[in-house]
């Protein structure tokens, strides 16, 4: 486990160090001044956290995984209160057991047929959702055909892509590019570190990021540090807006012609 740990934080360490911006060409996005986009993964099982990111007073784009105990009243509720909603899709990581990723996962050893109708099963099961993100993936998302097929499913759907970057290899991007899908990367995870120090430190490498780039996007997750994850983003959202930062959902960076269609 250990040296999974060092492979995801050198993919942060890359992303950082070559700051991708959102796959599609930058003139697609519609940024007034800088922009901050945060996603919360591991929506769908009631877990820590859960109702202080509802209740943000600021909207955030909610991954609900398919398939769990409480995957549609999630999307129903982070609906409701304004949240993007997007698939949180299980892929095959690197390491440890393919049941631990749960039911309906994209695994490599997969047909073509059978990843395109996971994919649209895992889409119907989720109402209100735009777009779709990786749970784990770190071997999923280095896999052409793999990939190839998750997009075209979620091109059929209308659907954009995160790509969390668990894999500094990943070469989703690139194949989106040729599938014509509107893909995001994914710049830096707030909570590997379930302390409200290392959270808060998250935050600032946020603001670095913005120094240079109109653009970051940013990874959290409720669970076991959730609510520590909660409060922090509340609190910082509130000091970076007065810093001129916007918080939006990630739709708003689609020009009108996609977000017309992401939302069909």
């Amino acid at each position: 486990m250990k040296w999974c740990k060092l492979l995801i934080l050198a993919s942060v360490m890359v992303s950082l160090l070559h700051s991708p911006e959102p796959a599609q060409a930058l003139s697609q996005l519609k940024v007034h001044g800088k922009t901050a986009i945060v996603v919360i993964d591991d929506f769908g099982n009631n877990t820590g956290g859960t109702k202080e990111v509802m209740e943000l007073p600021f909207k955030v784009t909610v991954a609900v995984m398919p398939f769990m105990p409480n995957t549609v009243n999630d999307a129903k509720r982070a609906h409701a209160a304004g949240h993007d909603v997007i698939v949180h899709m299980p892929m095959e990581a690197l390491s440890g057991k393919k049941h631990w990723l749960g039911p309906g996962a994209i695994t490599t050893d997969l047909s073509d047929t059978e990843i395109r109708t996971r994919v649209h099963a895992a889409i119907d099961n989720v109402p209100y959702a735009v777009g779709m993100n990786n749970h784990m993936g770190s071997k999923a998302t280095v896999d052409p055909r793999v990939m190839r097929n998750v997009l075209q499913a979620c091109k059929e759907r209308g659907f954009f892509f995160l790509d969390s970057h668990t894999n500094y290899r990943s070469i989703v991007a690139k194949v989106a590019r040729e599938v014509k899908v509107p893909c995001f990367v994914n710049h830096i995870f707030l909570d590997d570190v379930h302390t409200k120090a290392a959270i808060q430190k998250q935050f600032m490498l946020m603001r670095q990021h913005l120094n240079q780039h109109d653009v970051c996007v940013a990874i959290g997750h409720v669970g076991n540090a959730g609510k520590i994850t909660a409060s922090v983003l509340k609190e910082q959202m509130e000091k970076m807006s007065k810093e001129q930062i916007t918080f939006k959902k990630i739709t708003e960076l689609l020009d009108p012609v996609n977000k017309t269609m992401v939302n069909m």
